[in-house]
C-alpha cells in the first residue's frame, strides 16, 4: 500500500493509514454509485472527505499501474496546483493506492470536507428570478478559471459546489481528476458549459457575462454555448429540457 500525506497534515498520518480498514464500517456516506464518498469526523470536530475509487477493470489496472497516474493521484496533485493558482477546491490531505498481485486495486483521495453544499443541478428547473446574481457570478468565476489556463473536463452540475453568504456567491471545484492546463480560447471556453443543466435563458445569461468578462463577442459566445449544449445533450439522448 502506498500512502502519500500532504506535509501540512502529517499529524493525520495514523488516521490516513487506517482508512482502508475503516472505510466499509465507519464514516457517513454522502455518495454511493460508481465510486463511494464518505465523511469522517475527527475527535476535534474536523470533517474529512474520503473518496474511494472503484477497482478498475483488468486492462485499466494495467494502465494505472504502469502507464498512467491513477485518478486519486491526479486529483491530489491537481488540487495542489489549483490552490497555487488561487482556484478554490478542497485542500488535499493524502492519497492511498492499494495493490493486489502488483496491480492497482482500490485507491483513496482524502481532502478537507467543503462547507459548500449547493450544486448546479438546481438550475435544471425553475425560474432564474432571484438567482441572477449566482448565474452571473458563476460565469465570471468560469472566465477567471479559463484566463488562468484551467479547464475542468467534467464541468458538470455535481462538480461545482456553491453557497451564497450575505448576497455573495462562493464556488469551489470538486472531482478534479480530469483537468487540462493551458490556453483556453473562446471556442473551447464556450464548450466547457455544455454539460450543465438549464433552460436557454440560463445559458444566454452565462454567455453574456462570460463574454463580457473575457472581452469576447456576446453574440458569438451565445451561439457557441447553445450549439455545444445542444450537441452534447443530443448525443447523450437526454430530453430533460426544451432545446429549441
Amino acid at each position: 500500500m502506498k500512502v502519500v500525506v500532504n506535509p501540512k497534515y502529517e499529524s493525520l498520518r495514523h488516521f490516513v493509514v487506517s482508512l482502508p480498514a475503516l472505510f466499509d464500517t465507519e464514516g457517513d456516506i454522502i455518495y454511493n454509485a460508481r465510486n463511494q464518498i464518505k465523511v469522517f469526523t475527527l475527535p476535534d470536530g474536523t470533517r474529512i472527505n474520503v473518496k474511494r475509487y472503484r477497482k478498475p477493470i483488468f486492462i485499466n489496472r494495467l494502465v494505472y499501474s504502469f502507464l498512467r497516474e491513477p485518478k486519486a493521484v491526479r486529483a491530489y496533485h491537481y488540487a495542489l496546483r489549483l490552490l497555487k493558482l488561487e482556484v478554490p477546491t478542497p485542500e488535499p490531505i493524502a492519497y492511498i493506492l492499494e495493490q493486489k498481485c502488483g496491480l492497482l486495486a482500490y485507491s483513496f483521495l482524502i481532502t478537507e470536507q467543503s462547507p459548500l453544499r449547493r450544486m448546479f443541478y438546481e438550475f435544471g428547473t425553475g425560474t432564474l428570478v432571484g438567482r441572477e446574481n449566482i448565474v452571473k457570478s458563476f460565469a465570471r468565476f468560469t472566465a477567471d478559471l479559463h484566463q488562468k489556463g484551467v479547464y475542468h473536463k467534467d464541468y458538470s452540475p455535481g462538480n461545482i459546489l456553491f453557497e451564497v453568504t450575505n448576497g455573495v456567491p462562493e464556488f469551489t471545484l470538486v472531482d478534479i481528476n480530469r483537468m487540462e492546463f493551458g490556453t483556453v480560447n473562446m471556442e473551447k471556453g464556450c464548450r466547457n458549459f455544455a454539460r450543465l443543466w438549464g433552460k436557454q435563458d440560463f445559458f444566454e445569461m452565462i454567455a453574456a457575462e462570460y463574454a463580457t468578462a473575457r472581452n469576447f463577442d456576446v453574440a458569438q459566445c451565445t451561439a457557441l454555448i447553445l450549439k455545444y449544449r445542444h450537441n452534447f445533450w443530443k448525443q447523450h439522448n437526454r430530453n430533460l429540457f426544451d432545446y429549441e
